[in-house]
């Protein structure tokens, strides 16, 4: 299943709201589908009901819900049943299957609220490279823990959005990763148990100020500046279940202005999603919502290649299973 969010516009604004990506070009709201329902059965409330049944948001689903994915397929079952009743939409219009080729309709990041954002450093190729540039070696502790940051959550955007290029820096880049989301709270989860945990994967793309964040690494603090002004995840989340429940191993690509810089897979990776999650949770929450970032695939930046994004770049993040992430570079910022 292929979960997203997506701007609902209309003649009072615009909102986020949950979806479930059917074909290329459909969206099913499964809010709104469980609203449909409620009013076909003559209930009373049936929106209030949907909401209380199935959030609109995909944050507040995976926080108020033990069983988030059932919920979801239970929708897509109830829009085909809904179609053969003749029902296609409330009785004040509202429909539940969206067109995305209509204006009113386009995705957006698809977990619309994050709760805390970890993102690792578990390629050992691309974390090689780097220290291979500043003439060392990587750290024997490097091999003991999974090490992660926190990183701000305010400045995430999603597929299409512009990436803002920010005042401070003349050095941005790109960084293609594995996002994974998670989909049930945790406390000191083991290993063996970490998996029923996972919701599902999305593509990241932690941009990066490279001159702020030298500046901050040789204090030994951070990053901050350097990653917390905007940070990609799209199109979709593909859920864990897609994936035969288990760690995928993906073919991961990274386009610029349509030539290929980067090509990696997700399964090149020191420590598995099992061990970030055994260790980010040990005696620390872990909760639904939660971003998980894998670190940068071998290859996938240009500080690895030294070759430089620039203003109206356009990049194309892609990993099988999962989708394109597209986005174009913004100018810099007066």
């Amino acid at each position: 299943m292929k979960v997203v969010t997506y701007l609902h516009r209309h003649q009072l604004g615009c909102d986020k709201r949950l979806g479930i990506l059917i074909n290329d070009s459909s969206i099913l709201d499964p809010n709104f589908a469980f609203a449909c329902d409620f009013e076909r059965e003559n209930r009373f409330n049936p929106r209030e009901r949907a909401n209380n049944y199935c959030p609109p948001s995909l944050n507040q689903l995976l926080r108020l819900k033990e069983n988030p994915l059932e919920i979801l397929r239970e929708a897509i079952g109830l829009m085909a049943f809904l179609e053969k009743c003749g029902q296609y939409c409330l009785k004040d219009g509202t429909q539940y299957l969206l067109d995305l080729s209509i204006n009113k309709v386009s995705l957006t990041a698809p977990l619309d609220k994050i709760e805390t954002y970890r993102d690792f450093y578990a390629h050992e190729s691309h974390v090689a490279a780097g220290f291979k540039k500043r003439g060392e070696t990587i750290p024997a502790a490097w091999y003991e823990i999974p090490a992660y940051y926190k990183g701000a959550t305010a400045g995430f955007i999603g597929t299409e959005d512009e990436i803002l290029w920010p005042s401070y820096t003349d050095l941005l880049d790109y960084e293609l990763e594995l996002g994974m989301i998670i989909g049930l709270d945790g406390y000191n989860v083991r290993q063996k148990e970490a998996h029923r945990h996972i919701f599902g994967f999305t593509i990241l793309n932690d941009i990066s100020a490279r001159d702020i964040q030298k500046k901050e690494m040789q204090i030994r603090l951070g990053p901050a500046k350097a990653k917390d002004f905007c940070t990609i995840i799209g199109p979709v989340i593909t859920t864990l279940d897609e994936f035969d429940s288990i760690e995928p191993n993906l073919l991961m690509t990274a386009k610029v202005n349509g030539v290929e810089w980067s090509r990696g897979h997700s399964g090149d990776i020191h420590f598995s999603w099992a061990q970030m999650i055994e260790h980010a949770s040990r005696d620390e929450w872990i909760l639904a919502g939660d971003l998980f970032g894998s670190g940068t695939v071998g290859t996938g930046c240009g500080l690895e290649l030294d070759k430089w994004i620039k203003p109206g770049d356009v990049l194309e993040l892609e990993i099988e299973g999962i989708g394109k992430l597209r986005n174009t570079v913004g100018n810099k910022k007066t």
